[in-house]
């Protein structure tokens, strides 16, 4: 049995106001479907990372939306910020209770470690040099404990050029810390709406599909599809094995208007 269960949310795009649409999709009602659905089907969840784009025009009142929906589980929710995202209102907002913007996070013999890869203004990400000294500071803090990084930009292409084009900037520098670390089991992600699964010599890339719209795979352009908007639940085990797969609401998406051009 999983020692912890980790339930991973992504891409929620929640808009100023309640009842607005993105692309005809009413992304907050979505959020609130996903995580009903997440807590009805399964018996242990430890705890929630949510990946990034958690708003999509960024404003106190939507991170507390966000907030109070979370605070409804009693559970510890790690925030990390995607590129749509104000780093300082999800400080404001998402530090209260057990939800926190905690960057490393221990968790008896694991700990997960949430990276900015946020470029201020720009869709596309990087790792900063401060972000892999932070990286390499808690393993070297922790040499004895499975690691598992959560961070919202993808670190390997997948084939679909328009969102390659945004994934981290310098990749191959964060892939050969990651190399150097035995411990490191994971790297999670969100960011692409769609569900990626990889292996890169011991450590497996996986993303979580969005909460609400989901991107065409192998699209060369933005195109987006109405799959059903799903979650990612972890199970990290005492050993260091690491069980995951992905879930989805068994409603369709409803109101998707497709469209060319940036989201």
């Amino acid at each position: 049995m999983p020692e912890y269960s980790i339930l991973q949310i992504s891409d929620l795009h929640l808009l100023p106001h309640p009842g607005e649409t993105m692309l005809g999709v009413d992304t907050e009602y979505y959020f609130h479907k996903v995580l009903d659905h997440a807590f009805a089907v399964n018996s242990k969840i430890d705890l929630i990372l949510a990946t990034g784009d958690l708003a999509q025009h960024p404003t106190i009142a939507s991170y507390q939306r966000i907030a109070q929906k979370l605070q409804t589980y009693d559970l510890p929710c790690i925030c990390l910020p995607g590129n749509h995202d104000d780093l300082a209102q999800m400080h404001s907002a998402l530090n209260v209770g057990q939800i926190s913007c905690n960057k490393q996070t221990l968790l008896d013999n694991w700990q997960i470690i949430a990276l900015n890869s946020q470029i201020p203004g720009k869709p596309g990400g990087r790792l900063e040099k401060q972000e892999l000294d932070f990286l390499e500071a808690c393993l070297h803090a922790y040499p004895d404990r499975h690691a598992l990084i959560a961070v919202h930009h993808h670190c390997q292409t997948i084939a679909s050029p328009w969102l390659d084009a945004m994934m981290i900037k310098n990749s191959a520098e964060f892939l050969a810390v990651l190399r150097r670390y035995p411990k490191i089991k994971a790297v999670t992600c969100g960011h692409i709406h769609q569900v990626m699964d990889k292996q890169v010599d011991a450590i497996r890339l996986f993303s979580a599909p969005s909460t609400c719209f989901q991107f065409e795979p192998g699209s060369m352009g933005f195109s987006v599809v109405d799959t059903a908007p799903g979650y990612r639940m972890i199970h990290l085990q005492q050993d260091g094995g690491l069980e995951t797969a992905v879930y989805r609401l068994p409603e369709a998406l409803s109101g998707l208007q497709t469209k060319t051009g940036p989201y």
